[in-house]
């Protein structure tokens, strides 16, 4: 069974979050450190802990993170100009909160995708 995350008392409101947008399925925040001028966190208010564990009967909550984050993109004035929406697996993908969550950023141009 899944762990509890802090993500799981945001959703609750037990935790104190910039809350922009929140639905029966999903719960978008804004990232307490900032990678970019707009930079929320998209999450499904059903723990999924990563990727490997996504099931058919989570295709509605992920399907609304994407229809969520166009939304927060456009509501934000970033979507003309561009956003990137990026999603960590596990420990070598950069995940650090095991609740499956999208980030959304934007606001400046971003750059290359990855680093050499």
């Amino acid at each position: 069974m899944a762990k509890e995350t802090i993500f799981s008392k945001i959703i609750r409101r037990e935790i104190l979050a910039d809350i922009i947008f929140q639905d029966e399925l999903v719960t978008a925040f804004r990232d307490i450190s900032p990678q970019a001028p707009t930079h929320i966190l998209i999450v499904p208010n059903i723990l999924i802990p990563t990727a490997n564990d996504v099931v058919a009967a989570h295709e509605a909550a992920l399907g609304r993170i994407i229809t969520v984050a166009a939304k927060i993109a456009k509501d934000q004035g970033i979507a003309e100009d561009g956003y990137r929406l990026i999603m960590n697996c596990n420990k070598h993908g950069g995940q650090e909160v095991y609740h499956i969550h999208l980030h959304l950023l934007g606001g400046r141009p971003l750059g290359p995708m990855l680093a050499s």
